[in-house]
């Protein structure tokens, strides 16, 4: 796959990886196979990789790390910093560090599990409310040019907290859940981030698993989707029965449910670029698929008329999210 797309400056493939689910959140993973199926990615040119230090507490890192040694060259290698995770369990605390002491320290230790010199996207998670915007995408930007970074982007910010970033350093990408069902980002945070030139990464663009053709009735007991609104009784079967009028223009085009909600995320703009999550190679062979089925008009009118039943996330405090004011 060429570098078709771009993240502000930055050229990227149409589709990349989000490697959260390899080995985290999404119920048990086979390693073996995980590794597998960054590696195919990369064959398939599936180049852009994305995780964070908070993925199973370090482990993600690490296990992209291992896939992509031998390879960096291929790679435009994506991670994050800011949402603390408890070591305990691995799961976030609800806490973020934004400040600039954090996002020294966080970048060093990401790139040694890496096993890199330097990354390409470096994302702040979430912005912190408790220290201005200015001040961290300021310390993000020295590490630009202390050469560990390449690119600045943020995940979940707001509109207003997006304008304050560039007005300190170039924002690359604006990282938010966007999909078919998770629509919120399209009424102020798109219109900010086309302003400014920034590129847009949905994660989650198949509504967490929801808009495939795989069971989601019957969840491991560690999915985190278990605690997930849209995922609740009566929300959940409401939100199958939209499911089915994404498959009828699925049938319609021959192709699948996931591959017509990626083919609508594209036909949102050409600084659009999905990362959807897999830990195997047969559905990372199948969302590549979405680059050849066409949507008309009257397709992607039908598919944005789709409303989902509950919010995307349980606290959406977490999301959209504002700073402190700089001083």
């Amino acid at each position: 796959m060429v570098s078709d797309r771009r993240l502000g400056p930055l050229p990227v493939p149409s589709l990349g990886l989000g490697c959260m689910g390899l080995n985290w959140a999404y119920g048990p993973a086979d390693r073996d196979e995980s590794i597998a199926t960054v590696r195919r990615a990369l064959d398939l040119g599936v180049t852009f990789l994305d995780t964070a230090d908070v993925y199973a507490v370090g482990e993600n890192e690490r296990l992209v790390g291992e896939a992509i040694a031998g390879r960096r060259d291929e790679v435009t290698l994506a991670t994050k910093f800011g949402i603390l995770a408890d070591p305990a369990t691995g799961y976030p605390t609800g806490k973020v560090d934004g400040s600039p002491e954090y996002a020294r320290r966080s970048i060093d230790a990401s790139l040694g599990r890496l096993g890199v010199d330097h990354v390409d996207l470096y994302y702040l998670h979430r912005p912190d409310p408790a220290t201005p915007i200015e001040e961290t995408v300021g310390a993000m930007a020295e590490l630009v040019a202390a050469g560990k970074v390449r690119h600045l982007g943020l995940s979940e910010a707001s509109a207003g907290t997006l304008r304050r970033a560039v007005a300190v350093a170039p924002i690359a990408a604006l990282q938010s859940e966007w999909s078919l069902f998770s629509r919120d980002i399209e009424e102020s945070v798109v219109p900010a981030a086309r302003e400014h030139g920034v590129g847009l990464v949905p994660y989650s663009p198949l509504g967490r698993g929801m808009l495939t053709d795989s069971s989601v009735r019957d969840l491991a007991s560690n999915d985190f989707r278990r605690n997930l609104p849209r995922f609740a009784e009566g929300a959940l079967e409401e939100n199958l029965a939209l499911v089915e009028q994404v498959r009828e223009v699925a049938k319609r085009r021959g192709a699948t449910p996931a591959q017509v909600a990626l083919a609508w995320l594209l036909a949102q703009g050409d600084d659009v670029v999905p990362i959807p999550g897999t830990k195997r190679r047969t559905y990372l062979e199948e969302n590549l698929g979405a680059r050849d089925v066409a949507l008309d008009a009257d397709d992607v009118a039908a598919l944005s008329s789709l409303v989902a039943t509950g919010n995307r996330t349980g606290d959406m405090t977490w999301v959209n999210r504002d700073t402190a004011s700089r001083s």
